[in-house]
């Protein structure tokens, strides 16, 4: 007998064990079932009889069980199947629909005394005043205050469950036990045929056959084999597409990391490199061809990321931090041209790499580039600091002068005149500066947000607007006996934003008038420059000129040479800035020559045509 047909007996014996036990297995819990079945019964049952007597039927005649029970009239007889029994909180039972007699203490009485304590309680016994089986359900009768009263008790007689299938049990024994019979004989006459087609399988194996060569003559001889052969083929196919399948994929997933503007690192638990995409390398310089004998220290050169990754490695989850590194810090790290002292902020996402026996299998490391958020959170920051700082000043003034001129209209101590009318010029000029700075802010916040659109943008001559802006300041340039001398052909044109040019203008000539000497001259010119394709408007002034540490600062927001001057003066350290957001938003840009005490040349050039 071959290994093969003692395996298959095995199996058989194996099968006709399993037969048998399933079948016992089956008759436990059939059993268990019956009677589960048959106790639900009961309950649904008692539950509707004890709603169809009324609760307060039951209270009254617990109260009143000192009166005969003749009166009391349930629906039951001794011929019903199923018997009624109503017990007092004593044990002791008061009425029973199958038993005339005064029966003994029920308190032993497993549902009884469940009852009693204020549970539903259930159970199957012999019954010791009929003899016979039964299914017990008892409930508690609360009083008005929810004090057990006595107990509403319903049984049932069933018969053994052995009882009722016993007449199918032997009928049933001897199906089985032919349907094991066959079935075993079956399992031993197949694996007389499949040993047979095995062992034919093996003599040709031994017999040196072409087994993938056969001809269409020999088919016929081991039809078992050509089955076999269509199989291989379906599973080499298989493996080929599911090949070209994964050579895809990872065509994809390559395709994807060198698009992304993140740099990606994946590692093993080691944290040995096992991939790099483009943008890790590039910023970190790493050598492609030596990724694959570096460790992420050796690559990042940041003992920071190798934290992060070690410790989503020893917490086994994702984790989401933040990263700066320092190229004067890190030699080499960074991608080469970048600026020395630089930093560059960075968001990594770390996530483990599980593999399918649950064990870490290396971390993948994303390092998101935040630097531009970073610094315009500080810009905002920034902003929001110098905006109070500007404001802190004139609202205090107001608020003072305005409460000592109260103070003085309360006590009637209004005799200055000249003193109280200084005050008043005080707190408007304040007020001044305020409104001056809060319409800055939102002309500066119109540029930022881009509230306009090339639509808005007309073909203007450019004479008008430059004598308006001259008008605009024409007072202030009056009371310091400035002259402004205007150079600008009347016959220039150009596509722009009118009122922003305007604006601009303004705010470059009053610049002058504020910080120039009295009596003294600003030039304001416009014209095209030498390649006829930049419009460039120009302001020169005679004043007291930037010192060059401060030139390159000039534009930025509330940014002053000397604050104490432009204070009072008036200015809201924000009219250069915007004169550069006007300059950008017509792609073009402004500069600034300037020497110390001897004036400065501001220019706005503008692309001609936009």
């Amino acid at each position: 007998m071959t290994i093969f047909k003692k395996s298959l007996i095995t199996l058989g014996s194996a099968v006709m064990i399993f037969s048998a036990v399933f079948i016992v297995s089956v008759m436990i819990f059939m059993n268990s079932l019956y009677y589960d079945v048959n106790m639900a019964g009961l309950k649904n049952t008692a539950q509707t009889l004890m709603t169809s007597i009324g609760v307060d039927k039951l209270n009254d005649f617990f109260l009143n069980m000192d009166e005969p029970s003749a009166e009391i009239n349930f629906p039951f007889s001794v011929g019903s199947a199923y018997r009624l029994t109503l017990v007092a909180s004593n044990g002791y039972v008061l009425w029973d629909s199958h038993v005339a007699d005064r029966l003994v203490n029920h308190n032993d009485r497993e549902e009884i005394a469940a009852a009693l304590g204020g549970r539903e309680g259930m159970s199957r016994r012999d019954s010791i005043s009929t003899g016979m089986r039964q299914i017990y359900y008892a409930m508690p009768v609360l009083g008005n205050n929810n004090n057990v009263l006595g107990v509403f008790r319903l049984s049932f007689t069933i018969p053994e469950f052995g009882t009722r299938i016993s007449p199918i049990i032997i009928p049933f024994v001897i199906f089985i036990c032919f349907f094991i019979i066959a079935a075993f004989w079956v399992i031993v006459l197949y694996s007389r045929s499949l040993s047979a087609s095995l062992v034919r399988l093996v003599n040709i194996a031994k017999s040196s056959s072409l087994l993938l060569s056969l001809s269409d003559e020999d088919l016929h001889v081991v039809p078992e084999f050509v089955s076999l052969e269509k199989a291989m083929r379906a599973m080499a196919e298989e493996l080929n597409w599911r090949f070209e399948q994964a050579k895809s994929e990872s065509s994809r997933l390559e395709a994807i990391l060198n698009g992304m503007s993140e740099a990606v690192f994946a590692v093993d638990s080691s944290l040995k490199l096992r991939l790099v995409n483009p943008k890790a390398r590039k910023l970190f310089n790493i050598d492609e061809s030596k990724i694959n004998s570096m460790t992420l220290l050796d690559a990042a050169r940041s003992t920071e990321l190798v934290k992060i990754a070690q410790k989503a490695i020893s917490d086994r989850t994702q984790l989401e931090t933040e990263l700066t590194f320092h190229s004067g810090l890190y030699a080499g790290n960074l991608a080469a041209g970048s600026q020395a002292n630089t930093e560059q902020f960075f968001k990594v996402f770390a996530s483990v790499l599980i593999s399918n026996d649950k064990l870490i299998d290396g971390v993948v490391l994303v390092l998101q580039e935040i630097t531009q958020l970073v610094k315009l959170e500080r810009i905002r920051k920034d902003f929001v600091a110098n905006v109070s700082h500007e404001l802190r000043t004139p609202i205090q003034l107001i608020k003072g002068f305005s409460e000592t001129l109260s103070d003085a209209i309360s006590d009637n101590e209004i005799t200055d005149i000249k003193k109280i009318s200084h005050f008043i010029e005080i707190i408007r000029k304040n007020a001044g500066t305020m409104e001056n700075l809060t319409n800055d802010l939102l002309v500066l916040s119109s540029l930022e947000n881009n509230a306009v659109n090339a639509r808005d943008m007309e073909e203007s001559d450019i004479a008008p607007l430059v004598n308006e802006a001259v008008s605009a300041v024409d007072n202030h340039a009056k009371r310091k006996q400035i002259e402004v001398i205007i150079d600008c052909n009347d016959d220039l044109k150009a596509k722009l934003y009118s009122s922003f040019i305007v604006q601009a203008l303004i705010n470059l000539i009053d610049n002058g008038v504020k910080y120039s000497p009295e009596k003294s001259k600003i030039w304001v010119n416009a014209y095209k420059a030498q390649d006829a394709d930049t419009l460039v408007f120009e302001v020169r002034d005679k004043g007291m000129g930037i010192p060059a540490e401060h030139q390159e600062r000039i534009f930025e927001r509330f940014y002053r040479v000397d604050r104490a001057r432009s204070r009072e003066a008036g200015g809201t350290g924000l009219g250069l800035s915007i004169v550069r957001h006007i300059a950008l938003l017509h792609k073009g840009s402004v500069e600034a020559e300037s020497r110390s005490g001897e004036g400065s040349v501001f220019r706005i050039k503008i692309p001609c045509c936009l």
